[in-house]
């Protein structure tokens, strides 16, 4: 499975992941970085233009990457980055972050669908580039947003919502965690902050709630769907292999590209409604799993078959 081009813009770096016993595991990630791997193994083959440094981490990641289909191109960084996520008894995660970030815009390929997210949307020097690229690429192709605040690395956290807004109106399809729109939104309840980003532009807005599940907005709908049952290893890449399943399922339904924009916005309820029981169903499997490791395409059919088609 190929079809569209896609395209990922965003870091790519090495999660460091503390957990409760003081065992630390070592392990690529970074949120753009999983949305690109969850494609791949999906079977959708995207290019990610990210920024590596010449170092082991930074061979470790893109072997990762390629391994599951991804076409790595990155702007050469002094060192790779890394994100340290400490686990709580739950199994979620706070991070700290030793970021190197820059990317190059001329290295993106053509693609009719390119998603952007994350810490390469707001921390320079990238994230001007970044926001050039989306207005560019608009024209020809179907916007991805999913903000995925990191806190710990703002210092300017009225810039930084500032740019988050200027991204969703760019947007198509925005995808947000509850406590990503609470964070960049306290004033407003999670129902108001998705109505308002909906009317800003976008035809799809997304809200995840962990492990009370999603709902999502379109100009006719909303659906709300609670989470499949699974047990928690860590939350480590949940949401963006949500993400990346979400665009699978809208590239299957053949909603994605600048020519299907008109379509996008007159999706129909059940027609999402299958999209985000899939894209949940990705997300259990990441979470009953240590680290960032999304599912294959034959697990993600396994697991959203009826008992008597399982193997």
């Amino acid at each position: 499975m190929t079809g569209r081009p896609v395209l990922v813009v965003g870091e790519a770096l090495v999660d460091l992941v503390q957990r409760v016993d003081g065992s630390v595991d070592e392990a690529p990630g970074g949120s753009p970085a999983n949305v690109a791997l969850t494609l791949g193994r999906l079977g959708r083959h995207p290019q990610l233009l990210t920024s590596l440094g010449d170092d082991d981490r930074g061979r470790i990641v893109r072997a990762w990457l390629e391994e599951s289909g991804v076409r790595v191109t990155a702007a050469s960084a002094g060192r790779t980055s890394t994100a340290t996520a400490v686990l709580d008894a739950s199994g979620a995660a706070t991070y700290e972050f030793d970021l190197a970030w820059s990317v190059d815009a001329r290295l993106a390929a053509p693609a009719d669908v390119v998603h952007v997210g994350s810490i390469a949307t707001v921390i320079e020097p990238g994230a001007t580039e970044v926001a050039r690229l989306v207005a560019e690429r608009r024209e020809t192709a179907t916007i991805s947003f999913d903000p995925n605040i990191r806190p710990a690395l703002i210092d300017d956290a009225a810039a930084a919502r500032a740019r988050v807004e200027q991204l969703v109106g760019l947007a198509d399809v925005v995808k947000v965690s509850d406590e990503d729109l609470h964070w960049l939104h306290p004033e407003r309840s999670l129902e108001e902050g998705a109505a308002a980003w909906l009317a800003a532009g976008p035809a799809l807005v997304v809200v995840t709630l962990g492990g009370a599940g999603a709902f999502a907005l379109t100009a006719s709908a909303r659906i709300a769907l609670p989470a499949p049952p699974t047990t928690v290893v860590d939350t480590v890449g949940a949401g963006d292999t949500f993400m990346g399943a979400l665009l699978d399922g809208l590239l299957e339904a053949d909603l994605i590209g600048a020519d299907r924009r008109d379509a996008l916005r007159e999706m129909p309820a059940g027609v999402l409604e299958r999209i985000l029981r899939r894209s949940a169903d990705a997300a259990a499997i990441t979470v009953s799993r240590p680290g960032a490791d999304p599912p294959t395409l034959a697990e993600l059919d396994a697991a959203g078959a009826t008992p008597e088609q399982r193997p």
